[in-house]
C-alpha cells in the first residue's frame, strides 16, 4: 500500500529539516515519526501545520501521515484520560490521511478503467490482464478465462469510485467506537467487517445462526480503510448505494456523505436508526467539510512505539 524501500527515522526536532530534504530523496524513500505518547503526535501536525487551527481558516490540505498501528494504550488509558474533544481530534486527524489515500488509489483505477472504456468504445481491443483481474477483484466477473465485455466494463466503473470522506468516517466511528473497540486494538478493525475461519476476531458472544464468524483482522489501519471500501463496491448489500452514486456522477457531481448515507440501512441490522446514528454523526462532528479534502506533501508513517514490559 504504501512506497516501500529505505526508512528513515525522525524525531520533532529533526522534523524541518527532513520534510525539506525528503523532497530531493528517491521516490522509494519513506519517512518515519516514531512516537510514545499523543502528546508528540499533536506537536507532530503541530510542526506540519496540520490543525484545527488550519481547518476552521477552511484549509483543507491533508498530510500524508499514515498511521501503521491502531497503539495499545488508546483503548487501554489514553482514550479514557484525555478530554472527549482531544480525543475526537486525534483520531479524525488520524484517519482523514488513510481515508483519502484509499479514495485516490480508486480513482486512479477509475480513470485507468475509463480510459479503457474510451478504447471499447472506439472499437479497439479493450481486454487485458488488468481488466480480468480488475473485473474478478470487483466481482464482475467470476474467473480469470472469463473476458470484460462493454457492459462489464459499464459495470466496474459504477463499481469503482469514491466512498465519501464524510461517510467512511462516520462508519469508523460508530464501528470502532474512535478507535476504542477490542478489535480495533487486537487487529486494526475500524470497520466492523465480519470475517470467518481461524484468523478472525472472535466475539465475546456470537449471535445465534449466524455461523462460527468473527472480525476480519487488518494488518495496518490503511487496509482496514482499503478492505471497507472494496466491500461497500463490491457487495450486493450496497447495490443501492453504488446506483445512487453513478446517478450523482451523472449530473456532473462528486458524492457526499450525506447523499449516499439513506442507502446503508444494510450495513447494520440497525437498519435505519444506524443510517440515523452516521447521519448525527456526521452533522455533529461536521464531518461534511472532510469531503472538501486532498492530500499534500511527502508520505510520513506515524508509527507507534508500544511500552515493553520490565
Amino acid at each position: 500500500m504504501f512506497m516501500k524501500g529505505a526508512v528513515r527515522i525522525i524525531t520533532i526536532l529533526q522534523l524541518c529539516l527532513a520534510l525539506f530534504h525528503v523532497q530531493a530523496v528517491a521516490e522509494d524513500e519513506v519517512t518515519r515519526f516514531e512516537f510514545e505518547n499523543y502528546g508528540q503526535v499533536l506537536e507532530f501536525f503541530e510542526t506540519l501545520g496540520y490543525t484545527p487551527e488550519a481547518w476552521q481558516a477552511g484549509i483543507r490540505d491533508v498530510n500524508r501521515v499514515y498511521l501503521q498501528k491502531v497503539p495499545a494504550r488508546w483503548r487501554s488509558s489514553v482514550s479514557k484520560d484525555i478530554e472527549v474533544q482531544l480525543k475526537k481530534r486525534l483520531f479524525l486527524r488520524a484517519m482523514a490521511p488513510l481515508v483519502l489515500r484509499a479514495n485516490e488509489l480508486i480513482m486512479e483505477e477509475r480513470a485507468r478503467l475509463r480510459a479503457s472504456l474510451e478504447q471499447g468504445r472506439s472499437g479497439a481491443a479493450f481486454d487485458s490482464p488488468w481488466l480480468r483481474e480488475t473485473a474478478i477483484k470487483y466481482r464482475v466477473t467470476e474467473g480469470p478465462d472469463q473476458p470484460v465485455d462493454e457492459a462489464g466494463l459499464e459495470e466496474l466503473l459504477k463499481r469503482i469510485d469514491i466512498v465519501p470522506p464524510s461517510l467512511a468516517l462516520a462508519q469508523a466511528i460508530e464501528e470502532s467506537g474512535w478507535g476504542t473497540s477490542r478489535f480495533a486494538q487486537e487487529g486494526n478493525a475500524l470497520f466492523g467487517m465480519w470475517a470467518w475461519g481461524e484468523d478472525a476476531m472472535k466475539p465475546q458472544q456470537q449471535r445465534s445462526g449466524k455461523g462460527d464468524y468473527g472480525i476480519a483482522r487488518w494488518d495496518s489501519p490503511q487496509q482496514s480503510v482499503d478492505g471497507y471500501m472494496l466491500n461497500i463496491n463490491r457487495h450486493p448489500a450496497y447495490a443501492a448505494f453504488r446506483t445512487e452514486r453513478a446517478r450523482i456522477r451523472a449530473d456532473g457531481h462528486s458524492p457526499t456523505g450525506s447523499e449516499l448515507v439513506g442507502t446503508l440501512t444494510h450495513y447494520s441490522e440497525r437498519g435505519q436508526a444506524y443510517v440515523d446514528g452516521l447521519n448525527g454523526l456526521m452533522n455533529y462532528n461536521k464531518l461534511h467539510d472532510v469531503d472538501d479534502a486532498q492530500l499534500t506533501g511527502p508520505v510520513i508513517h506515524l508509527v507507534p512505539i508500544e511500552a515493553t514490559a520490565q
